[in-house]
C-alpha cells in the first residue's frame, strides 16, 4: 500500500457517541494536514490522552495537539465563542500554540446566552410536567439549530459589522425573552451562575449580550475564513484531510432514537455539506465503535444492562471503563454490543472499515454477549428499527461467547491479542459485515492495532 496525497477520511461514532473518536482523530492527524469539525457544538467532548497526560476538547478539532496542524470549525458546527475562548485559554496554559492554526467559518451559527436559557427552561418544564427529559447538555445547542434552520440566526460575520449584529440581537431577544417569560415561565426558575448574568426578572438583556459578543469578535477576527474554500484549496494542494465528528450516529436528528437525539446530522454525509466540499472528496469512512455499548442521557437502550451493581458485567464496564460524560461528567449507561445497531450505523454512514475502541475494558469477564437481531411485535428483525418508540419494544436476541483473563492493555499485534477477543471480534465483523480495520486498547495514542491504515490505499 501506498500513500495518497489528497486523501481525505471521515471518522464517525456508530453508536451514541462517547466511542473514542478523539484518540483514533489525533492518532491519524499524523497522516494528515488538516483536520475538520463539521457538526455539533460544545456538546461534544473527546478525550485524548498522550503521553498519560488528559487532555478534553469540546469544539476545537482534535488534531489541534499535533503542532503544525490546521484544524477548521466548518459552516455545520453551532459556535459558543465563550467556550472557544474558554478551551483556548487552557491549551495555551499547557504550551498548544493553536491561534494561527485554527480557521472557523463565517457561516458558523453562534450560541448565545438566549439559547441556553431556552434549553435549560425547556428541560425544566418538561420534567414539571411528568414528560421524560430529552437529556440535553443544557448548553443551547438544540435552539441554536433551532434560529438556523429558521433563517433567523446571528452568524459569525455578523460579529464583523456592530450595528448590524445589534439589530439581529434585539429581534432575537424578544422572540426567545417572549417565549422564556409567557410559556416557559422562566421568572421562576433559578438560571445558575453562568446564565445569570445576563438575565433579569426571566429575561436575557442585551447589553451584557452584546458587549460580550463585540468583545469576542474582535479576537476571532483574525481567526474568521472561508473554510469552504481553504479546505478545496488544500485538497488540490493534494493535503489529506481528516473530518471529525461529534456525538453518534444513534443521536443523528435523522436517522437516530428520535425524538432523544441531538440537533445536528452526525453521519459521515454531513461532512460535506458541513464544511463545504463535495461528496466525491470524502474517500473513507471510518466508524468508531466501543467494544461494548454506551449511552448518556435518555432515550432507549435495548442491551443494557444494570450498571450500578457492583459484581455485574455493567458494572465491570462502568468501572474499568470509567464511563463517565466528557461534557456533563455525566454517568453513561451500560450494555453488551450490539450488532444490530451497528448495522443501521454501517447503512447510513457507508462505513469503508470499523475501529474496535475499549476492548481492553472486557478483560476479566467469563463469557460475553453480542446482540444480533431483536424480537419486535412477534417477528425477528435484524437491524435497529427508526425512532424510539419502535426500539424502545424491541428485545435483543443474543449470542454467547467465551471471554478472556488475559490483558489486553496497550497490545499493538493482533496476533498477540487472546484468541477468544480475536474471536469476539470475528464475529463483529461476520454480523455487521463491516471490516475491522483498527483496533485500540487503552486511551493512550500509541496504544493501536492498525490492521488498514485509513490514508493509504488499497
Amino acid at each position: 500500500m501506498t500513500a495518497i496525497k489528497g486523501r481525505n477520511v471521515v471518522v464517525v461514532g456508530t453508536q451514541w457517541g462517547d466511542e473514542g473518536k478523539g484518540k483514533l482523530v489525533d492518532w491519524l492527524t499524523e497522516s494528515a494536514q488538516g483536520v475538520v469539525r463539521f457538526q455539533g457544538g460544545h456538546n461534544a467532548g473527546h478525550t485524548l490522552v498522550i503521553n498519560g497526560i488528559k487532555t478534553a476538547l469540546h469544539l476545537i478539532p482534535s488534531g489541534i495537539m499535533r503542532p503544525g496542524i490546521k484544524c477548521y470549525i466548518g459552516n455545520g458546527v453551532v459556535l459558543s465563542a465563550a467556550k472557544l475562548f474558554d478551551e483556548i485559554a487552557g491549551l495555551e496554559k499547557v504550551g498548544v500554540e493553536l491561534r494561527s492554526r485554527l480557521r472557523v467559518s463565517e457561516a458558523c451559527p453562534l450560541i448565545l446566552p438566549f439559547h441556553a436559557a431556552l434549553d435549560v427552561a425547556r428541560e425544566a418544564a418538561r420534567e414539571q410536567g411528568g414528560v421524560e427529559k430529552i437529556g440535553t447538555t443544557g448548553r443551547g445547542i438544540g435552539p441554536a439549530y433551532e434560529d438556523k434552520i429558521a433563517r433567523r440566526a446571528l452568524r459569525v460575520q455578523d460579529m464583523k459589522f456592530p450595528e448590524r449584529f445589534a439589530r439581529k440581537l434585539r429581534e432575537l431577544l424578544d422572540l426567545h425573552n417572549h417565549v422564556l417569560t409567557t410559556y416557559l415561565n422562566s421568572r421562576s426558575f433559578d438560571f445558575g451562575p453562568v446564565l445569570s448574568p445576563y438575565m433579569k426578572d426571566g429575561e436575557v438583556q442585551f447589553q451584557p449580550v452584546y458587549d460580550e459578543a463585540m468583545r469576542h469578535a474582535e479576537l476571532l477576527r483574525p481567526m474568521m475564513a472561508d473554510v469552504s474554500r481553504e479546505l478545496n484549496d488544500a485538497h488540490l494542494n493534494g493535503e489529506n484531510l481528516l473530518f471529525e465528528g461529534a456525538q453518534g450516529t444513534l443521536l443523528d436528528i435523522d436517522h437516530g432514537t428520535y425524538p432523544f437525539v441531538t440537533s445536528s446530522n452526525c453521519v459521515a454525509g454531513n461532512a460535506a455539506a458541513g464544511s463545504g466540499v463535495g461528496p466525491g472528496m470524502l474517500h473513507y469512512v471510518l466508524g468508531i465503535t466501543k467494544a461494548y455499548c454506551t449511552r448518556v442521557g435518555g432515550g432507549p437502550f435495548p442491551t443494557e444492562l444494570e450498571w450500578e451493581v457492583e459484581g455485574t458485567p455493567g458494572y465491570h464496564m462502568s468501572t474499568v471503563g470509567a464511563e463517565k460524560g466528557v461534557t456533563t461528567g455525566r454517568s453513561r449507561r451500560c450494555g453488551w454490543f450490539d450488532a444490530a445497531l451497528l448495522k443501521r450505523s454501517a447503512q447510513v454512514n457507508g462505513l469503508t472499515g470499523l475501529c474496535i475502541t475499549k476492548l481492553d475494558v472486557l478483560d476479566g469477564l467469563k463469557e460475553l454477549k453480542l446482540c444480533t437481531g431483536y424480537m419486535l411485535d412477534g417477528e425477528l428483525t435484524d437491524i435497529l428499527p427508526m425512532g424510539a418508540d419502535d426500539i424502545a419494544r424491541c428485545e435483543p436476541v443474543y449470542e454467547t461467547l467465551e471471554g478472556w483473563s488475559d490483558s489486553t492493555v496497550g497490545i499493538t499485534q493482533y496476533d498477540q491479542l487472546p484468541t477468544a477477543a480475536r474471536l469476539y471480534l470475528q464475529r463483529i465483523e461476520q454480523v455487521t459485515g463491516v471490516p475491522i480495520h483498527v483496533v485500540s486498547t487503552s486511551p493512550d495514542r500509541d496504544h493501536t492495532i492498525m490492521m488498514r491504515h485509513p490514508f493509504l490505499a488499497d
